[in-house]
C-alpha cells in the first residue's frame, strides 16, 4: 500500500491518508478483508507521527471503511452497496460545491452552470 504525503496542499496529513485509503478501497485495489498496515508501520513508512495515522484510522473506522480488532489489526470492511453510493454522492457534492463557489465568484450564472453540468452528465466517452 503506497501512501504519498504532499506538503504542497492545505489538506491535513491525516485527511491525505484517509482519502488515499478510501480511494484504494473504492477502486477495488483494497478488497474487503484485506489487512492494512498497523498504525506504527504506516507512520514509520510515511514519516509521520503515530497520532496522525491514528486520527486517519479513526475516521476510516467511523465512516465504515475499516474495522479494527485489538490484537489482530485493521482490515478493510465489507462495503454495502448503499454505503458505496452514499460515499460517491458525498464526493459529487464536494465537487459541485466547489463548482458553485467558482461560478458565484466568477459571475457564471446558475443557468449556465446547470447547462454545463447537464452537458457533462450526458457526455458519453
Amino acid at each position: 500500500m503506497e501512501i504519498i504525503i504532499s506538503s504542497n496542499t492545505s489538506k491535513p496529513i491525516y485527511e491525505q491518508i484517509t482519502s488515499q485509503i478510501k480511494a484504494m478501497i473504492m477502486s477495488g485495489e483494497l478488497k474487503p478483508g484485506d489487512p492494512i498496515p498497523s498504525m506504527r508501520a504506516l507512520a514509520k513508512s510515511i514519516h509521520v507521527s503515530v497520532i496522525t495515522v491514528q486520527k486517519a484510522y479513526e475516521d476510516l473506522q467511523r465512516d465504515g471503511f475499516i474495522e479494527t480488532t485489538i490484537g489482530r489489526g485493521s482490515f478493510v470492511s465489507a462495503l454495502k452497496k448503499d454505503f458505496y453510493q452514499e460515499e460517491q454522492q458525498r464526493l459529487a457534492e464536494e465537487h459541485l460545491e466547489k463548482a458553485a463557489d467558482i461560478a458565484r465568484t466568477s459571475g457564471i450564472s446558475l443557468e449556465k452552470l446547470i447547462e454545463l453540468l447537464t452537458m457533462f452528465y450526458q457526455e458519453v466517452d
